[in-house]
Protein backbone atom coordinates (compact mmCIF):
# COMPACT_ATOMS: atom_id res chain seq x y z
CA UNK A 1 0.00 0.00 0.00
CA UNK A 2 1.03 3.63 -0.24
CA UNK A 3 0.48 5.75 2.84
CA UNK A 4 2.16 7.65 5.65
CA UNK A 5 2.39 6.91 9.38
CA UNK A 6 3.32 9.27 12.19
CA UNK A 7 6.18 8.90 14.68
CA UNK A 8 3.65 8.18 17.39
CA UNK A 9 2.39 5.20 15.37
CA UNK A 10 5.94 3.85 15.04
CA UNK A 11 6.42 4.34 18.78
CA UNK A 12 3.21 2.44 19.53
CA UNK A 13 4.35 -0.38 17.26
CA UNK A 14 7.70 -0.57 19.07
CA UNK A 15 6.07 -0.61 22.50
CA UNK A 16 3.72 -3.40 21.42
CA UNK A 17 6.59 -5.50 20.05
CA UNK A 18 7.40 -7.15 23.39
CA UNK A 19 8.84 -10.25 21.71
CA UNK A 20 11.02 -8.13 19.38
CA UNK A 21 9.71 -9.83 16.26
CA UNK A 22 10.19 -6.67 14.19
CA UNK A 23 13.83 -6.69 13.12
CA UNK A 24 13.87 -3.54 11.03
CA UNK A 25 11.66 -0.64 9.92
CA UNK A 26 12.41 1.03 6.60
CA UNK A 27 10.93 4.17 5.09
CA UNK A 28 10.09 4.45 1.41
CA UNK A 29 8.77 7.68 -0.08
CA UNK A 30 6.18 6.47 -2.54
CA UNK A 31 2.94 8.17 -1.57
CA UNK A 32 1.94 8.82 -5.19
CA UNK A 33 1.18 6.91 -8.40
CA UNK A 34 3.84 6.93 -11.13
CA UNK A 35 1.75 7.06 -14.32
CA UNK A 36 4.49 7.61 -16.90
CA UNK A 37 8.24 8.16 -16.44
CA UNK A 38 7.54 11.91 -16.31
CA UNK A 39 3.97 11.93 -14.93
CA UNK A 40 2.54 11.19 -11.48
CA UNK A 41 -0.89 11.39 -9.87
CA UNK A 42 -2.30 11.35 -6.35
CA UNK A 43 -5.59 9.77 -7.51
CA UNK A 44 -7.67 12.39 -5.69
CA UNK A 45 -11.01 13.73 -6.91
CA UNK A 46 -12.82 16.76 -5.51
CA UNK A 47 -9.85 18.24 -3.69
CA UNK A 48 -11.45 21.68 -3.30
CA UNK A 49 -14.78 23.02 -2.12
CA UNK A 50 -15.51 25.89 -4.46
CA UNK A 51 -12.25 27.84 -4.60
CA UNK A 52 -10.96 26.64 -1.23
CA UNK A 53 -9.13 23.50 -0.22
CA UNK A 54 -10.86 20.64 1.49
CA UNK A 55 -8.65 20.43 4.65
CA UNK A 56 -8.26 16.64 4.46
CA UNK A 57 -7.35 16.78 0.77
CA UNK A 58 -4.85 19.59 1.37
CA UNK A 59 -3.11 17.45 3.98
CA UNK A 60 -3.12 14.43 1.66
CA UNK A 61 -1.78 16.48 -1.26
CA UNK A 62 0.99 17.93 0.89
CA UNK A 63 1.98 14.41 1.93
CA UNK A 64 1.99 13.21 -1.67
CA UNK A 65 4.13 16.11 -2.90
CA UNK A 66 6.62 15.86 -0.08
CA UNK A 67 6.89 12.11 -0.69
CA UNK A 68 7.73 12.85 -4.31
CA UNK A 69 10.41 15.37 -3.32
CA UNK A 70 11.93 12.96 -0.81
CA UNK A 71 11.97 10.08 -3.29
CA UNK A 72 13.64 12.30 -5.90
CA UNK A 73 15.93 13.86 -3.24
CA UNK A 74 15.03 17.38 -4.30
CA UNK A 75 14.96 20.48 -2.12
CA UNK A 76 12.92 22.87 -4.26
CA UNK A 77 12.65 26.55 -4.75
CA UNK A 78 8.91 27.09 -4.86
CA UNK A 79 6.91 29.22 -7.29
CA UNK A 80 3.14 29.42 -7.47
CA UNK A 81 0.56 31.19 -9.58
CA UNK A 82 -0.31 34.43 -7.84
CA UNK A 83 -3.93 34.43 -8.98
CA UNK A 84 -4.53 31.01 -7.43
CA UNK A 85 -5.20 31.03 -3.70
CA UNK A 86 -5.22 27.18 -3.47
CA UNK A 87 -1.81 27.10 -5.21
CA UNK A 88 -0.38 29.58 -2.70
CA UNK A 89 -1.86 27.62 0.20
CA UNK A 90 -0.34 24.35 -1.01
CA UNK A 91 3.04 26.01 -1.60
CA UNK A 92 3.01 27.34 1.96
CA UNK A 93 2.17 23.90 3.36
CA UNK A 94 5.07 22.28 1.50
CA UNK A 95 7.40 25.08 2.61
CA UNK A 96 6.36 24.70 6.27
CA UNK A 97 6.97 20.96 6.05
CA UNK A 98 10.30 21.39 4.27
CA UNK A 99 12.14 23.90 6.45
CA UNK A 100 12.50 22.02 9.75
CA UNK A 101 13.34 18.62 8.25
CA UNK A 102 16.85 19.24 6.94
CA UNK A 103 16.57 15.95 5.03
CA UNK A 104 17.69 17.16 1.61
CA UNK A 105 21.01 17.83 -0.03
CA UNK A 106 21.68 21.33 -1.33
CA UNK A 107 19.90 20.90 -4.61
CA UNK A 108 18.27 23.97 -6.08
CA UNK A 109 15.37 22.81 -8.16
CA UNK A 110 12.10 24.33 -9.10
CA UNK A 111 8.63 23.34 -7.90
CA UNK A 112 5.89 25.24 -9.67
CA UNK A 113 2.29 25.06 -8.52
CA UNK A 114 -0.67 25.70 -10.72
CA UNK A 115 -4.33 25.65 -9.88
CA UNK A 116 -6.64 23.59 -12.01
CA UNK A 117 -10.40 23.70 -12.13
CA UNK A 118 -12.16 21.47 -9.62
CA UNK A 119 -15.13 19.96 -11.36
CA UNK A 120 -17.32 16.97 -11.67
CA UNK A 121 -17.32 17.58 -15.42
CA UNK A 122 -13.77 18.18 -16.60
CA UNK A 123 -14.38 20.67 -19.36
CA UNK A 124 -11.77 23.33 -18.64
CA UNK A 125 -8.47 22.96 -16.86
CA UNK A 126 -7.82 26.19 -14.99
CA UNK A 127 -4.32 27.36 -14.26
CA UNK A 128 -5.39 30.06 -11.88
CA UNK A 129 -6.27 32.93 -14.17
CA UNK A 130 -5.38 30.94 -17.29
CA UNK A 131 -7.29 28.11 -18.90
CA UNK A 132 -6.35 25.14 -21.01
CA UNK A 133 -9.03 23.11 -22.75
CA UNK A 134 -8.91 19.36 -22.29
CA UNK A 135 -12.51 19.19 -23.44
CA UNK A 136 -11.45 20.45 -26.86
CA UNK A 137 -8.27 18.43 -26.84
CA UNK A 138 -9.07 14.98 -25.51
CA UNK A 139 -9.28 14.33 -29.21
CA UNK A 140 -5.52 14.84 -29.16
CA UNK A 141 -5.67 11.58 -31.11
CA UNK A 142 -2.62 10.14 -29.42
CA UNK A 143 -3.04 6.55 -28.26
CA UNK A 144 -2.79 7.10 -24.51
CA UNK A 145 -5.00 10.20 -24.53
CA UNK A 146 -7.68 8.51 -26.65
CA UNK A 147 -7.76 5.39 -24.50
CA UNK A 148 -8.21 7.46 -21.33
CA UNK A 149 -10.85 9.70 -22.91
CA UNK A 150 -12.97 7.00 -24.50
CA UNK A 151 -12.33 3.95 -22.31
CA UNK A 152 -10.71 5.30 -19.14
CA UNK A 153 -7.34 4.34 -17.65
CA UNK A 154 -7.43 3.47 -13.94
CA UNK A 155 -4.00 2.57 -12.52
CA UNK A 156 -2.93 1.27 -15.94
CA UNK A 157 -6.05 -0.91 -16.22
CA UNK A 158 -8.68 -0.63 -18.95
CA UNK A 159 -12.23 -1.90 -18.43
CA UNK A 160 -13.42 -3.46 -21.70
CA UNK A 161 -16.36 -5.36 -20.22
CA UNK A 162 -18.86 -3.22 -22.17
CA UNK A 163 -17.24 -3.86 -25.54
CA UNK A 164 -19.69 -5.84 -27.75
CA UNK A 165 -18.68 -9.49 -28.03
CA UNK A 166 -15.65 -9.18 -25.77
CA UNK A 167 -14.04 -12.44 -24.64
CA UNK A 168 -13.74 -13.22 -20.95
CA UNK A 169 -9.94 -12.89 -20.81
CA UNK A 170 -10.05 -9.39 -22.37
CA UNK A 171 -12.70 -7.81 -20.14
CA UNK A 172 -9.92 -6.00 -18.31
CA UNK A 173 -6.48 -5.38 -19.78
CA UNK A 174 -3.32 -3.67 -18.56
CA UNK A 175 -1.61 -0.90 -20.49
CA UNK A 176 1.81 -0.22 -19.03
CA UNK A 177 4.81 1.19 -20.86
CA UNK A 178 7.11 -0.78 -18.54
CA UNK A 179 6.07 -4.22 -19.72
CA UNK A 180 4.33 -3.56 -23.04
CA UNK A 181 6.78 -2.65 -25.78
CA UNK A 182 4.10 -1.83 -28.34
CA UNK A 183 2.35 0.57 -25.96
CA UNK A 184 5.64 2.20 -24.96
CA UNK A 185 6.52 2.83 -28.61
CA UNK A 186 3.07 4.05 -29.65
CA UNK A 187 1.49 5.85 -26.68
CA UNK A 188 2.36 9.30 -28.07
CA UNK A 189 1.63 8.55 -31.73
CA UNK A 190 -1.58 9.66 -33.40
CA UNK A 191 -4.48 7.38 -34.23
CA UNK A 192 -3.63 7.04 -37.92
CA UNK A 193 -0.11 5.83 -37.11
CA UNK A 194 -1.48 3.42 -34.49
CA UNK A 195 -3.66 1.75 -37.12
CA UNK A 196 -0.66 1.23 -39.40
CA UNK A 197 1.51 -0.09 -36.56
CA UNK A 198 -1.22 -2.48 -35.42
CA UNK A 199 -1.26 -3.90 -38.93
CA UNK A 200 2.53 -4.34 -38.83
CA UNK A 201 2.29 -6.01 -35.41
CA UNK A 202 -0.29 -8.49 -36.69
CA UNK A 203 1.75 -9.26 -39.80
CA UNK A 204 4.83 -9.89 -37.65
CA UNK A 205 2.78 -12.19 -35.43
CA UNK A 206 1.44 -14.11 -38.43
CA UNK A 207 4.97 -14.61 -39.77
CA UNK A 208 6.09 -16.11 -36.47
CA UNK A 209 2.99 -18.17 -35.81
CA UNK A 210 3.53 -21.01 -38.35
CA UNK A 211 7.06 -21.58 -37.10
CA UNK A 212 5.81 -22.13 -33.58
CA UNK A 213 3.25 -24.69 -34.76
CA UNK A 214 5.67 -26.92 -36.60
CA UNK A 215 5.75 -30.60 -35.59
CA UNK A 216 7.92 -31.42 -32.60
CA UNK A 217 9.92 -34.31 -34.08
CA UNK A 218 13.10 -34.07 -32.04
CA UNK A 219 14.43 -33.06 -28.65
CA UNK A 220 15.91 -29.96 -30.31
CA UNK A 221 12.46 -29.01 -31.67
CA UNK A 222 10.92 -29.40 -28.23
CA UNK A 223 13.69 -27.38 -26.61
CA UNK A 224 13.28 -24.58 -29.15
CA UNK A 225 9.51 -24.58 -28.62
CA UNK A 226 9.84 -24.38 -24.83
CA UNK A 227 12.37 -21.54 -25.11
CA UNK A 228 10.28 -19.52 -27.56
CA UNK A 229 6.81 -20.27 -26.22
CA UNK A 230 6.76 -17.59 -23.45
CA UNK A 231 7.76 -14.91 -25.95
CA UNK A 232 5.22 -16.20 -28.47
CA UNK A 233 2.46 -16.29 -25.84
CA UNK A 234 3.33 -12.77 -24.70
CA UNK A 235 3.21 -11.53 -28.29
CA UNK A 236 -0.12 -13.26 -28.81
CA UNK A 237 -1.55 -11.48 -25.77
CA UNK A 238 -0.15 -8.14 -26.94
CA UNK A 239 -1.71 -8.52 -30.38
CA UNK A 240 -5.11 -9.54 -29.01
CA UNK A 241 -5.12 -6.70 -26.47
CA UNK A 242 -4.18 -3.88 -28.81
CA UNK A 243 -6.33 -5.07 -31.70
CA UNK A 244 -9.29 -5.11 -29.30
CA UNK A 245 -8.51 -1.67 -27.84
CA UNK A 246 -7.90 0.00 -31.20
CA UNK A 247 -10.97 -1.66 -32.66
CA UNK A 248 -13.16 -0.30 -29.86
CA UNK A 249 -11.63 3.18 -30.20
CA UNK A 250 -12.40 3.10 -33.92
CA UNK A 251 -15.99 1.99 -33.26
CA UNK A 252 -16.59 4.81 -30.76
CA UNK A 253 -15.04 7.44 -33.05
CA UNK A 254 -17.48 6.48 -35.80
CA UNK A 255 -20.47 6.00 -33.52
CA UNK A 256 -20.07 9.44 -31.90
CA UNK A 257 -18.97 11.27 -35.05
CA UNK A 258 -15.81 12.35 -33.23
CA UNK A 259 -13.75 13.28 -36.26
CA UNK A 260 -16.18 16.06 -37.12
CA UNK A 261 -16.69 17.04 -33.48
CA UNK A 262 -12.94 17.27 -32.93
CA UNK A 263 -12.41 19.44 -36.00
CA UNK A 264 -15.00 21.96 -34.80
CA UNK A 265 -13.57 21.94 -31.26
CA UNK A 266 -10.12 22.68 -32.63
CA UNK A 267 -11.55 25.47 -34.77
CA UNK A 268 -13.23 27.02 -31.73
CA UNK A 269 -10.05 26.90 -29.67
CA UNK A 270 -7.54 27.97 -32.31
CA UNK A 271 -9.34 30.06 -34.95
CA UNK A 272 -11.28 33.32 -34.73
CA UNK A 273 -13.99 33.05 -37.40
CA UNK A 274 -17.14 33.51 -35.32
CA UNK A 275 -19.60 33.06 -38.17
CA UNK A 276 -18.06 29.77 -39.32
CA UNK A 277 -17.73 28.46 -35.75
CA UNK A 278 -21.35 29.25 -34.90
CA UNK A 279 -22.60 27.62 -38.08
CA UNK A 280 -20.56 24.45 -37.44
CA UNK A 281 -21.64 24.18 -33.80
CA UNK A 282 -25.31 24.54 -34.75
CA UNK A 283 -24.92 21.92 -37.45
CA UNK A 284 -23.41 19.42 -35.02
CA UNK A 285 -26.09 20.10 -32.42
CA UNK A 286 -28.63 18.86 -34.96
CA UNK A 287 -26.66 15.68 -35.66
CA UNK A 288 -28.23 12.73 -33.79
CA UNK A 289 -24.88 10.88 -33.68
CA UNK A 290 -23.37 13.60 -31.47
CA UNK A 291 -23.90 12.66 -27.81
CA UNK A 292 -25.39 15.12 -25.34
CA UNK A 293 -22.04 15.26 -23.57
CA UNK A 294 -20.20 16.23 -26.75
CA UNK A 295 -22.94 18.74 -27.64
CA UNK A 296 -22.62 20.41 -24.23
CA UNK A 297 -18.82 20.55 -24.58
CA UNK A 298 -19.13 22.35 -27.91
CA UNK A 299 -21.42 24.98 -26.42
CA UNK A 300 -19.18 25.43 -23.38
CA UNK A 301 -16.16 26.04 -25.57
CA UNK A 302 -18.14 28.48 -27.72
CA UNK A 303 -19.30 30.29 -24.56
CA UNK A 304 -15.72 30.81 -23.39
CA UNK A 305 -14.27 31.58 -26.81
CA UNK A 306 -16.86 34.20 -27.84
CA UNK A 307 -17.99 35.35 -24.41
CA UNK A 308 -17.76 39.05 -25.29
CA UNK A 309 -18.23 38.87 -29.05
CA UNK A 310 -20.67 41.44 -30.41
CA UNK A 311 -22.64 38.69 -32.19
CA UNK A 312 -22.60 36.20 -29.32
CA UNK A 313 -25.37 33.63 -29.85
CA UNK A 314 -25.11 31.65 -26.63
CA UNK A 315 -28.83 31.96 -25.74
CA UNK A 316 -29.76 30.41 -29.08
CA UNK A 317 -27.30 27.55 -28.60
CA UNK A 318 -28.66 26.93 -25.11
CA UNK A 319 -32.13 26.72 -26.62
CA UNK A 320 -30.80 24.23 -29.19
CA UNK A 321 -29.39 22.08 -26.38
CA UNK A 322 -32.73 22.08 -24.60
CA UNK A 323 -34.64 21.29 -27.79
CA UNK A 324 -32.48 18.27 -28.54
CA UNK A 325 -33.06 16.92 -25.03
CA UNK A 326 -29.68 17.56 -23.40
CA UNK A 327 -30.12 17.03 -19.66
CA UNK A 328 -30.31 20.01 -17.34
CA UNK A 329 -27.15 19.02 -15.46
CA UNK A 330 -25.11 19.50 -18.63
CA UNK A 331 -26.88 22.72 -19.62
CA UNK A 332 -26.20 24.22 -16.21
CA UNK A 333 -22.51 23.52 -16.64
CA UNK A 334 -22.30 26.03 -19.49
CA UNK A 335 -23.03 29.01 -17.23
CA UNK A 336 -20.97 27.43 -14.42
CA UNK A 337 -17.92 27.19 -16.68
CA UNK A 338 -18.25 30.83 -17.75
CA UNK A 339 -18.67 31.91 -14.15
CA UNK A 340 -15.62 29.93 -13.08
CA UNK A 341 -13.37 30.53 -16.07
CA UNK A 342 -14.67 33.50 -18.03
CA UNK A 343 -12.55 36.50 -18.95
CA UNK A 344 -13.49 38.31 -15.77
CA UNK A 345 -11.99 35.54 -13.67
CA UNK A 346 -9.06 34.20 -15.62
CA UNK A 347 -7.48 37.62 -16.19
CA UNK A 348 -5.55 36.57 -19.31
CA UNK A 349 -6.67 35.80 -22.83
CA UNK A 350 -5.81 32.34 -24.07
CA UNK A 351 -7.37 32.78 -27.47
CA UNK A 352 -5.78 36.04 -28.66
CA UNK A 353 -2.07 36.37 -27.83
CA UNK A 354 -1.06 39.92 -27.00
CA UNK A 355 2.75 39.86 -27.20
CA UNK A 356 4.44 40.45 -30.55
CA UNK A 357 6.25 37.11 -30.65
CA UNK A 358 3.07 35.10 -30.10
CA UNK A 359 1.17 37.14 -32.66
CA UNK A 360 3.94 36.59 -35.22
CA UNK A 361 3.97 32.84 -34.58
CA UNK A 362 0.20 32.65 -35.01
CA UNK A 363 0.41 34.65 -38.25
CA UNK A 364 3.16 32.46 -39.71
CA UNK A 365 1.26 29.33 -38.69
CA UNK A 366 -1.74 30.65 -40.57
CA UNK A 367 0.35 31.24 -43.68
CA UNK A 368 1.89 27.78 -43.63
CA UNK A 369 -1.37 26.03 -42.87
CA UNK A 370 -1.90 23.33 -40.31
CA UNK A 371 -0.48 19.88 -40.88
CA UNK A 372 -3.29 18.21 -38.95
CA UNK A 373 -6.56 20.04 -38.23
CA UNK A 374 -7.19 17.66 -35.33
CA UNK A 375 -4.05 18.61 -33.38
CA UNK A 376 -3.97 22.40 -33.69
CA UNK A 377 -4.53 23.05 -30.00
CA UNK A 378 -1.57 23.13 -27.63
CA UNK A 379 -2.07 23.35 -23.86
CA UNK A 380 -1.18 26.59 -22.11
CA UNK A 381 1.21 24.60 -19.93
CA UNK A 382 3.54 24.19 -22.90
CA UNK A 383 3.93 27.96 -23.33
CA UNK A 384 4.27 28.50 -19.58
CA UNK A 385 7.04 25.90 -19.25
CA UNK A 386 8.81 27.22 -22.31
CA UNK A 387 8.93 30.67 -20.69
CA UNK A 388 10.15 29.12 -17.45
CA UNK A 389 12.98 27.26 -19.19
CA UNK A 390 14.06 30.44 -20.97
CA UNK A 391 13.92 32.47 -17.76
CA UNK A 392 11.08 34.63 -19.06
CA UNK A 393 8.30 33.54 -16.69
CA UNK A 394 7.21 36.72 -14.93
CA UNK A 395 7.70 36.92 -11.18
CA UNK A 396 4.64 39.13 -11.01
CA UNK A 397 2.50 36.20 -12.19
CA UNK A 398 4.47 33.33 -10.64
CA UNK A 399 6.26 34.70 -7.56
CA UNK A 400 8.77 32.76 -5.50
CA UNK A 401 7.76 31.66 -2.04
CA UNK A 402 10.53 33.08 0.12
CA UNK A 403 13.47 35.40 -0.50
CA UNK A 404 15.46 33.16 -2.86
CA UNK A 405 15.17 33.33 -6.64
CA UNK A 406 16.64 31.19 -9.38
CA UNK A 407 19.26 32.96 -11.48
CA UNK A 408 20.43 30.09 -13.67
CA UNK A 409 18.48 27.94 -16.08
CA UNK A 410 16.50 25.33 -14.10
CA UNK A 411 17.60 21.74 -14.54
CA UNK A 412 14.77 20.04 -12.67
CA UNK A 413 11.19 21.29 -12.84
CA UNK A 414 8.26 19.71 -11.02
CA UNK A 415 4.88 21.04 -12.12
CA UNK A 416 1.86 20.20 -9.99
CA UNK A 417 -1.69 21.00 -11.08
CA UNK A 418 -4.30 21.21 -8.34
CA UNK A 419 -7.47 19.57 -9.61
CA UNK A 420 -5.80 17.35 -12.18
CA UNK A 421 -3.57 17.16 -15.25
CA UNK A 422 -4.39 15.76 -18.68
CA UNK A 423 -2.62 13.43 -21.08
CA UNK A 424 -2.39 16.30 -23.56
CA UNK A 425 -0.29 18.16 -21.00
CA UNK A 426 1.70 14.96 -20.40
CA UNK A 427 2.48 14.85 -24.13
CA UNK A 428 3.59 18.50 -24.04
CA UNK A 429 5.96 17.75 -21.15
CA UNK A 430 7.27 14.67 -22.98
CA UNK A 431 8.08 16.79 -26.04
CA UNK A 432 9.69 19.54 -23.95
CA UNK A 433 11.93 16.97 -22.28
CA UNK A 434 12.97 15.68 -25.69
CA UNK A 435 13.73 19.11 -27.16
CA UNK A 436 15.47 20.66 -24.15
CA UNK A 437 18.57 18.61 -23.27
CA UNK A 438 19.69 19.16 -19.70
CA UNK A 439 16.18 20.02 -18.47
CA UNK A 440 14.07 17.38 -16.70
CA UNK A 441 10.38 18.13 -16.24
CA UNK A 442 7.98 16.08 -14.12
CA UNK A 443 4.24 16.72 -14.34
CA UNK A 444 1.88 15.85 -11.52
CA UNK A 445 -1.71 16.42 -10.55
CA UNK A 446 -4.27 15.45 -7.98
CA UNK A 447 -5.68 13.19 -10.72
CA UNK A 448 -5.46 12.56 -14.48
CA UNK A 449 -8.59 13.91 -16.14
CA UNK A 450 -10.81 12.87 -18.94
CA UNK A 451 -14.22 14.29 -19.82
CA UNK A 452 -16.10 12.04 -17.42
CA UNK A 453 -13.93 12.45 -14.30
Amino acid sequence: FSNVISKSDVKSLAEADEQEVVAEVQEFYGDYIAVNPHVFSLNLLGCCQGRSWDPAQLSRTTQGLTALLLSLKKCPMIRYQLSSEPAKRLAECVKVWREPTGMFDQFCNLLTFFQCEIRSFPSVVSLGSSFAFPFCSPWQWTYQAMVHELLGINNNRIDLSRVPGISKDLREVVLSAENDEFYANNMYLNFAEIGSNIKNLMEDFQRRKPKEQQKLESIADMKAFVENYPQFKKMSGTVSKHVTVVGELSRLVGERNLLEVSEVEQELACQSDHSSALQNVRRLLQNPKVTELDAARLVMLYALRYERHSSNSLPGLMADLKNRGVSEKYRKLVSAVVEYGGKRVRGSDLFSPKDAVAITKQFLKGLKGVENVYTQHQPLLQETLDQLIKGKLKDSQYPYLGPNTLRDRPQDIIVFIIGGATYEEALAVYNLNRTNPGVRIVLGGTTIHNTKR
